[in-house]
């Protein structure tokens, strides 16, 4: 799933609009101040926010998020609902 839109919101929030027209904000206030994540304390990164060439979301330093996982988190789909093959592929393996 690729995302066609991204927008910083405050406290961490994140506007995203996808291909297929689902659009909505996640929270990752989560992820701040965590890790590499720690880069968003600083003042205007987050703000950064763009989005590349293959759909996905990326900050300055190379930080990125999964397209798939953000789509997760705001529809609250599951992996095996939006990749249903997926499943039947890695059990036959």
């Amino acid at each position: 799933m690729k995302i066609i839109e991204a927008a910083s919101r405050e406290e961490y929030r994140l506007f995203l609009r996808f291909e297929d027209g689902t659009a909505g904000e996640v929270d990752l206030s989560e992820l701040a101040g965590r890790g590499v994540f720690a880069a968003w304390r600083e003042q205007g990164v987050f703000e950064q926010v763009r989005v590349t060439e293959t759909g996905a979301v990326e900050w300055p330093g190379e930080l990125d998020l999964c397209p798939d996982a953000l789509y997760m988190q705001l529809t609250g789909r599951t992996a095996q609902e939006l990749f249903p093959t997926m499943h039947s592929l890695i059990s036959n393996a």
